[in-house]
């Protein structure tokens, strides 16, 4: 949709419409809903003033991208959005020439804009082309934001962020005279005054500078710009994320600067669907609704893993008060919000801060707490050198309890949780095991509660395979269970979720065959390991984790180890390329491991 000769009239229509359009399709497919509504005007004043097959497009998160898609050649396809096989919920390159890079986690587009202005520097097109970035003031609580401003304020590169405020300010503004102030700072006059000004006062001594420099930061001191430029950074704000023609100007007026400047909008979550604006984390992400009320569709009765975990982690909490916890800003999504309520002082949501996370939890270890660090497996990866560091290698006893292990569905590959196995079980001291259902995942916790060393144990997105399972028993380092004895050659291994999918593999087998539940994949049942390999020739690993590095690695390791040269084993885990977003069941029989499928693998 070419947007660049209508008028501001046509511009607010257009918000319009692809606000009904997101809308649509949200309430029918789910996603990300408040987030986007509320960036959807800034996004086509972006495209107004800007250039996004030219300009690196750079979204944070990239979950507010939706009016994004729609205007860069989308909308017919858009029906499919987080559909498999259909459009990502985040910016794709692969899908568009106007997505300039892949983002699903947060935090990661003021670097990537100094990446982009650098070489933009070096091709010499800094007239021609100019990163912008659009970052939400969630996200401005990682410390990588804070680390790209600094070379940024140090190297002054060509660049516009644009600050999506959609839930807090950052300081908050002073009435009508600091809106005053703020769109006085956002004028073509005020910034050709400013420039003339520092001209001026260089020919004057250090004592006009002073002066000149006080005067600035008098005015500067109501609004909550003064972080932004004591860093080097020319601040603009805060102004209405609604307001088109206001945006039009000051986008046109930042374009022209040459320098790096953060304009700071304030919008309005879920704007234009009135029962979602407002709402924080109700509206944020949600499945398929009813447009008219707003009412989702009837949820499964089963129990999710999450659940589970925050039930039996209370339970913990009360008996021991010295178990205590964070979450990096997933309070609700980890399950962690009833305790946060609860135990306020021994629960914590830290912000999008997983390195904090883990590194506050392992000095609470150190201080003889039980510290229970709740995170998504995926997000975890972005505080891999903490756990490393300040966690495994003092041998402190942080529970890693890893939500979203396995495939996710629609939100894709950046958040399909595949890879803790492969990247923890590397590290000495860590040990890694998982529940199969309710009744071990209990088991699991106890287990952890008391346990002395760092571990972590991983669970799926929603209910665990619904399988009547043999009767669990409590967990012991190291020791897994055998769930059906049988003389067949086969010997079915699952691990966490995977045994459900072992189980009901077998039940689709007319040869009837053992089923292991391997519980830890480190340290390994070295003991009942070397017994099934006397037993049974032919291993099938099942893990909703990643084939190399993971757990069917680690039973080659062990028969390496062991001399062990007769046993064939197969594994079931991911292959070695990223996961697809949709839905799971279709996700999952894309790479042919529903039982089913399995059964005919384990045929041949």
């Amino acid at each position: 949709m070419n947007i660049k000769e209508k008028s501001i009239a046509q511009l607010e229509a257009v918000s319009a419409d692809i606000r009904a359009e997101i809308l649509r399709v949200v309430s029918k497919n789910g996603g990300h809903l408040s987030s986007t509504l509320g960036a959807t005007d800034v996004i086509v004043a972006m495209h107004k003033v800007f250039d996004s097959k030219k300009d690196p497009f750079i979204f944070d998160v990239s979950h507010q991208a939706y009016a994004h898609k729609l205007l860069t050649g989308r909308w017919e396809a858009f029906d499919t959005l987080r559909q498999f096989n259909g459009l990502c919920g985040y910016t794709k390159p692969s899908e568009s020439e106007d997505d300039f890079f892949v983002a699903g986690h947060s935090s990661t587009s003021i670097s990537l804009g100094v990446g982009a202005a650098k070489a933009i520097a070096l091709k010499g097109e800094e007239n021609t082309r100019i990163p912008v970035v659009m970052i939400g003031d969630g996200s401005m609580t990682a410390g990588m934001v804070y680390e790209a401003l600094n070379e940024l304020g140090e190297r002054k590169y060509p660049m516009i962020i644009i600050l999506n405020d959609n839930e807090m300010s950052i300081a908050k503004p002073i009435g009508a005279v600091s809106r005053m102030l703020s769109s006085a700072m956002a004028s073509p006059f005020y910034q050709r005054f400013k420039k003339t000004t520092e001209s001026f006062v260089e020919n004057f001594g250090d004592g006009a500078k002073y002066i000149a420099k006080r005067m600035e930061e008098s005015l500067r001191l109501i609004t909550p710009g003064l972080l932004f430029e004591e860093m080097g950074i020319d601040y603009i704000g805060p102004v209405d994320g609604h307001n088109i023609a206001q945006l039009v100007d000051i986008f046109q007026t930042a374009k022209t600067m040459q320098r790096p400047v953060i304009i700071h909008t304030q919008t309005l979550k879920g704007k234009g669907y009135e029962l979602a604006e407002g709402h924080e984390e109700k509206w944020h992400g949600v499945g398929p609704f009813d447009l008219d009320n707003g009412s989702s569709a009837k949820k499964s009765s089963a129990k999710s893993a999450t659940q589970i975990y925050t039930e039996s982690l209370l339970h913990l909490a009360k008996e021991n008060e010295k178990i205590v916890g964070a979450t990096a800003a997933m309070p609700s999504g980890t399950g962690l919000s009833p305790l946060i309520e609860m135990y306020p002082e021994r629960f914590w949501d830290v912000a999008i801060a997983e390195q904090h996370a883990v590194t506050s939890m392992a000095a609470m270890a150190k201080e003889g707490f039980k510290p229970f660090c709740t995170i998504y497996s995926t997000f975890l990866q972005r505080g891999y050198d903490q756990v490393i560091h300040d966690t495994c290698l003092m041998d402190l006893p942080v529970v890693f309890a890893l939500d979203r292990a396995g495939i996710v569905g629609e939100d894709g590959e950046t958040h399909q949780g595949v890879f803790d196995i492969s990247f923890l079980r590397a590290i000495p001291n860590m040990t890694l095991f998982a529940p199969r259902d309710e009744k071990s995942f209990h088991q699991a916790m106890a287990f952890a509660a008391t346990y002395a060393s760092p571990c972590s144990l991983r669970y799926p997105r929603g209910s665990f395979t619904p399988t009547d399972l043999p009767e669990s028993v409590p967990f012991e380092l190291g020791k897994s269970q055998l769930l059906v004895a049988n003389n067949s050659d086969i010997l079915f291994i699952g691990y966490g979720n995977g045994v459900g999918r072992a189980y009901e593999t077998a039940q689709l087998l007319e040869e009837k065959v053992s089923i292991l539940d391997l519980r830890f994949v480190k340290p390994l049942d070295g003991e009942m390991l070397r017994q099934m390999a006397q037993k049974h020739k032919k291993w099938f690993v099942f893990s909703d984790s990643a084939k190399m590095g993971g757990v069917g690695s680690a039973l080659l390791e062990f028969l390496a180890q062991e001399h062990i040269l007769d046993v064939c084993v197969e594994s079931f885990e991911y292959e070695d390329a990223f996961i697809t977003h949709g839905n799971t069941k279709l996700v999952e029989e894309s790479l042919e491991l529903l039982p089913a499928q399995l059964a005919q693998k384990v045929i041949l």
